[in-house]
């Protein structure tokens, strides 16, 4: 699975923990990726999004058909 929102293409940055005795460590920082339903034209698809396209409206969420009866 990789680690890549499909709207804006953020993947994972590297670089170094770095201590107090200045000791450097690689690691990763990853983006916060969440698997949700989106209308891509006109069909639901579920995708792995960023939180950032999320909150700024990059992505239309499908609405859910209620029965009234």
């Amino acid at each position: 699975m990789s680690k890549v929102c499909e709207i804006c293409k953020k993947g994972p940055v590297t670089g170094c923990n770095v201590s107090h005795a200045n000791n450097h460590t690689k690691r990763r920082w990853l983006p916060n990726l969440q698997s949700v339903r989106v209308n891509v034209n006109g069909r639901t698809r579920r995708m792995k999004v960023c939180t950032r396209c999320i909150r700024s409206g990059r992505i239309q969420k499908p609405v859910s058909k209620v029965t009234v009866e």
